[in-house]
């Protein structure tokens, strides 16, 4: 971590239970990224910043065992989106904080937790979110566990979009203009494809027209 601040222990949360439908519905998660499956690299660099790590997917748990976490799938069925996976990890955390991050931001800030943390705590909120030049990324965030009864009442009434619950809720911002480049998903074949190449590879190009 960049920052030696001290942080009560805090149970980290990997959103991995989509559906994958901008990757043709492949497991996001276990796609391939550098060598490596993608929740890999998002699990050595959000592991060292909490005290436990969770993920939440609703395929192919086992694969997802296998990295030494906890795995549990929605409690709320019918592939609800990444409500139902927070709402999942803020039942199964062992800790009062819950610090959620997506699988398909590989490059997530090494101090995401302790800035979040911080700004949770100067403004007494039950909620801290991530923000790059004034937009809001609201699966990097912070919650307080207790809210697992409300998300659940939020989920049964068809209550669907992330950053309407927390809105609902006492939510603080935290600006991340600093590294906004780390909070980009590669949520797409296209993207993925693109930051899977190594440094220095030319773009790639139509091929020319065959001679006539």
């Amino acid at each position: 971590m960049h920052d030696t601040f001290k942080l009560p222990p805090i149970s980290g949360l990997i959103l991995a239970g989509g559906r994958g439908q901008r990757m043709g519905s492949i497991d996001k998660g276990l796609a391939d990224y550098r060598g490596a499956p993608l929740v890999a690299t998002v699990l050595e660099r959000l592991r060292p910043q909490v005290a436990e790590v969770q993920i939440s997917a609703n395929r192919n748990l086992d694969t997802y065992a296998s990295f030494g976490t906890a795995v549990f799938a929605d409690q709320i069925g019918g592939f609800a989106g990444p409500l139902a996976g927070i709402h999942a990890g803020l039942c199964h955390a062992r800790h009062e904080l819950v610090a959620v991050v997506p699988c398909d931001s590989p490059l997530l800030p090494t101090d995401l937790v302790v800035r979040l943390y911080r700004a949770l705590q100067a403004a007494t909120a039950e909620i801290a979110v991530a923000t790059t030049d004034g937009r809001s990324h609201p699966v990097f965030c912070l919650c307080r566990r207790a809210l697992a009864a409300d998300l659940q009442a939020y989920l049964l009434a068809d209550g669907r979009r992330v950053d309407g619950w927390q809105r609902s809720r006492r939510r603080v911002e935290v600006a991340f203009d600093d590294v906004a480049a780390a909070f980009a998903n590669l949520n797409s074949a296209e993207a993925l494809r693109t930051a899977s190449e190594p440094p220095g590879t030319p773009p790639r190009t139509a091929p020319p027209p065959a001679p006539r």
